[in-house]
């Protein structure tokens, strides 16, 4: 499931849609399965096709943008044993399916090419229950560019706790609790969990080693099939601005060993540090070496004896063909006076 999708034009450029683009960016990919049931299938008899696949691939194109000309429509809706339609996050995809295709088409004809749609698909009391869902949807992505910008400083969690607040004061007014839960629960939880990594970094009152402690913990608590996607993405991103904060004012080696054993556990402790020495050794050797050329190319030798004198000094220190051409991308940034790209 793509999670970055397009907003809607009336709704670009607000605050809330940068928080949003950021969260979805970093959203897990996680999908709602709804198991069909006997009775669903009974139903699903009396009232029609109720999921895209089976609608007629001539018809399904008369309502795709010319981006989505390859693609079936994404829309596997479902209903309950007593009629019910069941809200999911299938029927967000739904909705957005056709929401995306703004900027190919307007607003109006994507509204009126949604109802045609399901006009085709579904029968009642699916149809009018899903096209009212459709009409509340609309006009709640419209409102999302009216939110208030939030008063904290951009760079805190309040800042992003905010919008999330705002928004779901919003829902509120547009959706049932059922609907809230079916639509954006998913979205909510990781939503709350990036706040809450936010405000354990900003809090100054916690040393590193907690900060970690914290997060792990923080971690523990996501469902089950959010941990597998997210936890070297994560962790990565923890470890950098842990490990930067405590580099920044000059931590000691016990501090970083600290944090990140409540991070990641003493095995990846260990292989962190093992890490850690073979970059300070790539490290040395490389700018012992690029020290070592300067002193050759400065010399008063021939070009010809310099390029000899290099490529014998490059043999000796980096016998691995591979060092040696991972060098290469040193030497050209320290010829060119840049930084030189040492992993932190």
């Amino acid at each position: 499931m793509d999670l970055s999708k397009k907003m809607i034009g009336i709704i670009i450029g607000s605050l809330l849609i940068i928080l949003l683009a950021v969260i979805f960016w970093l959203k897990p990919n996680t999908e709602s399965t709804e198991t069909t049931s006997t009775s669903e299938k009974a139903l699903q008899q009396q009232t029609g096709p109720l999921t895209s696949t089976q609608l007629a691939a001539s018809e399904a194109q008369n309502f795709a943008s010319k981006s989505q000309q390859d693609t079936q429509i994404n829309c596997q809706i479902r209903a309950d044993a007593s009629n019910r339609l069941i809200v999911n996050e299938q029927t967000k995809d739904c909705f957005e399916y056709f929401i995306t295709q703004y900027g190919e088409k307007t607003i109006e004809q994507i509204k009126a090419d949604f109802l045609s749609y399901t006009k085709i698909s579904y029968k009642e009391p699916v149809l009018s229950q899903l096209n009212n869902l459709w009409t509340r949807y609309i006009d709640y992505r419209s409102k999302l560019g009216d939110l208030p910008a939030p008063t904290a400083d951009k760079e805190s969690a309040k800042y992003y706790q905010q919008i999330l607040v705002n928004t779901q004061n919003l829902r509120k007014k547009f959706f049932s609790n059922y609907e809230i839960q079916g639509l954006f629960g998913t979205q909510d939880t990781y939503d709350q969990y990036t706040v809450d990594r936010l405000e354990i970094m900003d809090n100054q009152k916690l040393s590193t080693a907690e900060k970690a402690q914290k997060l792990k913990e923080l971690f523990e608590q996501l469902p089950e099939d959010w941990k597998e996607n997210l936890k070297q993405l994560n962790q990565l991103e923890d470890l950098r601005k842990l490990t930067a904060e405590i580099k920044a004012r000059g931590g000691s080696a016990e501090e970083l060993r600290q944090m990140r054993t409540n991070l990641v556990g003493p095995e990846a402790t260990q292989r962190l540090e093992t890490l850690d020495v073979q970059r300070s050794d790539w490290k040395g050797k490389v700018n012992q070496y690029l020290a070592a050329r300067d002193n050759i190319l400065k010399s008063n030798l021939s070009d010809s004896a310099k390029q000899r004198a290099v490529e014998q000094l490059k043999a000796q220190q980096f016998a691995n063909q591979q060092e040696q051409l991972r060098l290469q991308t040193f030497e050209t940034v320290h010829d060119q006076g840049g930084k030189l790209p040492f992993a932190n």
